[in-house]
């Protein structure tokens, strides 16, 4: 799963992907913002851990893998 954090008045996004389903993502950001937390806590495909303050986000892109295509598009 490919996921995208928006971060208020910032050019730049976090972006990385995740094992997590599509809903599970949707739920811990949705619980999150709903519980008043202070951050938001996902995990990626490395195990990494990204922290984010609930109240710097300004979207979260939550997004299919892109396959990658071979050969030409006629």
């Amino acid at each position: 799963m490919d996921i995208k954090i928006g971060i208020r008045q910032s050019s730049r996004e976090i972006s990385f992907e995740s094992a997590q389903s599509a809903a599970e993502v949707e739920s811990v950001v949705a619980q999150a913002l709903e519980a008043g937390a202070k951050v938001l806590k996902l995990v990626d495909n490395k195990g990494r851990l990204f922290v984010v303050p609930t109240d710097a986000l300004a979207y979260v892109e939550i997004g299919e893998e892109e396959t990658r295509r071979v050969g030409f598009i006629a």
